[in-house]
């Protein structure tokens, strides 16, 4: 089973994607920002990352550029998803090494479908 590491500050947003990762049968692990999600990761590197942009702590961003800097920190395919739409904020998150982006809210379609476009369904 793959595992998925939910990362946003949302609690509902974590239940929700939880559910719909569970019904496309990853594993599920949650953080709450990013210096959460990297503590994480250093005890177990998930094989995606779903992660939101705007979080206290450590942002998104921060997280995805510290996490690409760390042992086995390149595996994880990471998909940001965030409100944040404009063409800068994609450009920094794929320039920092996300490999897709969805937008808020989201549903088990738009999920799926980027899961197969990064080839983990």
């Amino acid at each position: 089973m793959k595992s998925c590491l939910v990362v946003d500050d949302s609690k509902i947003i974590r239940k929700v994607a939880r559910r719909i990762l569970e019904e496309l049968n990853f594993d599920i692990e949650e953080a709450v920002d990013g210096q959460d999600a990297l503590d994480s990761c250093k005890r177990s590197m998930p094989d995606v990352v779903l992660l939101d942009w705007n979080m206290p702590v450590m942002n998104g961003l921060d997280f995805l550029k510290t996490l690409r800097n760390t042992e086995g920190g390149s595996k994880p395919i990471v998909v940001f998803c965030t409100t944040e739409n404009d063409m800068s904020h994609i450009s920094a998150a794929i320039s920092a090494g996300a490999d897709e982006y969805i937008m808020k809210p989201f549903d088990r379609e738009i999920i799926e479908s980027k899961f197969v476009q990064v080839g983990l369904l």
